[in-house]
């Protein structure tokens, strides 16, 4: 099982898309220990929002949909609890 997830960094303003199969792991020992260099300006990050896959691929692509959309007030629109 996978999930698409969602950070938001205070610090900066800005959001960002991943996909795991433990996102709160991931969080702790990757994006917020500094070991992502696109995430590491923002730490720390905050898991916002998830949503699970059955497999890997369908988190994958999920990620790169929401990634080429390039659109902030989507993804707060589904943060909200819309996702």
């Amino acid at each position: 099982m996978y999930y698409t997830y969602i950070l938001y960094s205070e610090k900066i303003d800005r959001y960002y898309i991943g996909y795991s199969s433990n996102p709160e792991k991931r969080l702790a020992e990757r994006h917020n220990a500094g070991a992502v260099k696109s995430t590491k300006p923002g730490k720390p990050y905050k898991l916002v929002a998830k949503k699970f896959y059955n497999t890997e691929q369908e988190a994958r692509a999920e990620e790169l949909r929401l990634k080429k959309a390039k659109n902030r007030n989507y993804l707060e629109w589904l943060i909200k609890g819309n996702w």
